[in-house]
């Protein structure tokens, strides 16, 4: 059995009934599940049909998300989460550089790299190099002055861990910031790297090695592996290249607004939907959503 999950917008949702219920008569599909009015339905259906990339395409122009996923598993037992752009709004690495006067060169390498257009590494190497000098003290000023999270998170970790579902947050961006989103929004762990200082300022390196695309793989493994539970057992979401690895292993891989050349490489993909779509995709109704 499968499943198809049409969503859109929450803050306009208009999710057209007439356009769930002839999709799901030409899909050969069984009873239309509202999860939430207006916003998420869902229905069963025997096989994957097969035009659903260009029916996707079709409604993506109405606004509404379209995911087709196998029935049996869907409700996961660990969140593996990116954090910039995915569970707060912004990069921190951009952010930082703004203050530092370097903000155009920095976001240009970071939206290169998020594309997979530059190694992540050597992007993230030379970024920092460019915050050298910087007072340590403007990590606290950036978090309490342009930080914010992405709508819907705190409701999807709450959802998840009052389901029994552990939440990890792994970045390629700093523990100085981590700590903070992760505490902020529930997770129960968090990863990422960490901006050296020296005499209250940064020194413009960053400490070895670097987190990147292969130590999320490396984390899903080994969180997954610490909690007896399946990589299949895993949702993860992400938005930019050095999150590909992490979302091609995971049971589920959602690409949140995703880089088009990421999201065109991943079977789940939301670009109207905020992170409450990562319920609404394990079957959860907006009426058993926490927090």
């Amino acid at each position: 059995m499968y499943v198809a999950t049409l969503l859109t917008d929450p803050k306009t949702p208009q999710l057209d009934p007439s356009l769930v219920e002839s999709l799901r008569n030409a899909w050969g599909g069984r009873e239309i599940q509202w999860l939430a009015p207006d916003q998420a339905a869902e229905f069963a259906m025997e096989s994957r049909p097969g035009n659903q990339w260009q029916v996707w395409d079709d409604v993506q122009r109405l606004g509404v998300d379209l995911i087709v996923q196998p029935a049996e598993g869907r409700r996961k037992k660990m969140l593996l989460a990116d954090m910039d752009s995915t569970m707060i709004q912004q990069e921190c690495i951009d952010e930082l550089a703004d203050v530092a006067g370097v903000g155009d060169r920095v976001k240009e390498i970071t939206a290169r790299a998020m594309n997979g257009e530059l190694d992540f590494e050597g992007a993230l190497t030379e970024r920092v190099g460019l915050l050298a000098g910087l007072p340590e003290s403007v990590i606290g000023q950036v978090l309490a002055d342009r930080i914010t999270l992405m709508p819907g998170g705190q409701t999807l970790v709450a959802t998840m861990k009052a389901n029994g579902a552990h939440a990890a947050l792994v970045s390629g961006g700093f523990t100085a910031f981590t700590a903070s989103v992760a505490a902020w929004l529930g997770f129960d762990e968090n990863r990422a790297n960490t901006l050296l200082a020296q005499d209250g300022k940064l020194t413009g390196k960053v400490a070895q090695p670097i987190l990147g695309r292969a130590a999320k793989v490396d984390a899903l493994e080994s969180i997954a592996a610490r909690l007896g539970l399946a990589e299949r057992d895993v949702i993860a979401v992400g938005d930019g290249a050095n999150d590909l690895g992490m979302l091609q292993r995971a049971g589920t891989g959602v690409a949140l607004h995703a880089k088009p050349s990421v999201a065109a490489q991943c079977e789940v993909r939301v670009n109207f939907g905020d992170l409450t779509a990562l319920l609404f995709l394990q079957g959860y109704a907006a009426t058993e959503f926490a927090g």
